[in-house]
């Protein structure tokens, strides 16, 4: 039995809510590895709607163990409005289906002002820098604090004094930043008052998960890692600087969970049939026409978290393979192929033209990615629906013939095909799990 990591292949938004339940009814433990309430997932199970952003999906299938590890930062008053939202949808969270790390970065309100604060005085050109389009949910400011060795972690929250002590530190960076770009500083006694009224609450699910995942792995048990956006977001390797605060490929969820290399076994890679970004950043094949608009609309793109529209445009062949090498992925999990049901033609990037020269690859350079323009293999459509198709001979050719190009030029076979949010209309190629 393997280990199972799922991680985005793109942007993110590539419909890793229903495939992470697929497989999480499948598994005994699910793991979130890295982001924090800036990224979700939707589910849809037997026609009721979850929206995930810091739980791990496994938590809405009873007789799960779901762990928040350590890479994740953590807002502890979203925390608790997720867990009482699921609880009123009538889904059993305690401290005996739930750890929290006891390591985890705290995202704090000051995390999110700063966030929001920095957005908003941000745009190209200026001395600022540009802006980012991010969640203003604190995210990059709290894992600036891990990384600078200032944050509070959720092990800080069991004592008074460690508090207190924690708090001195940080406000020791923060409020001079505050004062230089003409906020207020932070009240330290109401910051205090507010974590210690709700450490009681958090306090019963802090844990040392490694030693759980450690267990689990030497018990057998299946583990599946899950991950929250998508490789070309990654701090290292996306499109720096419009990125997360975290690693998002598939070897942070060792780092992230505590947990060794060798329990990462196959690497599954969520995939978009089109592809879409939220937020600011480069965008080869962004469409701006109808066609763009159609796709958007259909495939219902907009942010779970956010709510914010997304923006569509054909699927970058260039993008996705250079992701599948990156993230190490075995094999890929096809989704949103009904969206593109109806149209005459499809065309895949297959290759970036940058100042006349024709390259295989996605730049690191920001200045070279906001020119490269696509070069593009046209395909036919196909008429036919392929929404709630369970196998290969309810798709049509024309359809299957896409699919096969997409596996030919990313060089990564599709291991699962997705053609509805419904967890059961998923064609089945390779087992995950039975690597």
């Amino acid at each position: 039995m393997a280990n199972v990591v799922v991680v985005g292949s793109q942007w993110g938004d590539e419909g890793k809510g229903k495939i992470v339940d697929w497989l999480s009814e499948r598994a005994d433990v699910v793991v979130r590895f890295q982001g924090g309430h800036n990224a979700g997932h939707t589910l849809v199970i037997d026609g009721k709607v979850y929206k995930l952003s810091l739980l791990p999906s496994g938590i809405v299938r009873g007789g799960k163990y779901s762990v928040i590890g350590n890479g994740v930062v953590v807002d502890p008053w979203a925390l608790l409005r997720e867990m009482d939202l699921l609880r009123s949808q009538g889904v059993e969270v305690t401290s005996d289906n739930l750890m929290l790390a006891e390591n985890c970065a705290l995202i704090l309100p000051l995390h999110g002002e700063l966030d929001a604060i920095r957005e908003d005085a941000t745009s190209v050109g200026t001395a600022g820098g540009p802006k980012i389009g991010t969640t203003r949910r604190g995210i990059g400011p709290a894992y600036e604090d891990k990384v600078g060795r200032r944050a509070l972690r959720a092990c800080d929250l069991k004592s008074d004094l460690a508090i207190e002590n924690r708090i001195d530190v940080l406000l020791s960076h923060h409020n001079p930043l505050r004062r230089g770009l003409g906020v207020p500083e932070i009240d330290r006694e109401v910051l205090i008052a507010q974590l210690k009224e709700i450490a009681p609450k958090i306090i019963p699910f802090i844990g040392a998960s490694w030693r759980v995942l450690d267990k689990m792995r030497h018990d057998r048990k299946r583990i599946l890692f899950e991950g929250a956006q998508g490789i070309m977001l990654d701090v290292d390797h996306g499109t720096y600087p419009f990125v997360t605060s975290s690693n998002t490929i598939a070897s942070q969820a060792a780092g992230g969970s505590g947990t060794g290399a060798r329990t990462l076994d196959y690497v599954l890679g969520i995939t978009k049939a089109y592809t879409t970004r939220v937020g600011e950043g480069p965008f080869p094949t962004e469409l701006f026409d109808e066609i763009g608009k159609g796709i958007g609309a259909r495939g219902h793109e907009f942010g779970t978290v956010t709510g914010r529209s997304r923006r569509c445009g054909y699927f970058d062949a260039v993008m996705v393979r250079q992701a599948t090498k990156i993230g190490g992925i075995s094999g890929i999990a096809l989704t949103k192929l009904d969206v593109l049901d109806g149209l005459s033609e499809l065309k895949i990037c297959v290759a970036y033209d940058l100042d006349g020269e024709r390259i295989d690859y996605f730049p690191a350079s920001t200045e070279d990615q906001a020119k490269v323009t696509p070069i593009y293999e046209t395909l036919e459509g196909w008429s036919d629906s392929t929404y709630g198709a369970r196998s290969w001979i309810d798709l049509p050719a024309t359809a299957i013939k896409y699919i096969r190009r997409i596996e030919e030029l990313i060089e990564t076979p599709v291991a699962l095909l997705s053609t509805s949010p419904e967890r059961e209309d998923t064609i089945l190629v390779q087992d995950p799990f039975e690597d």
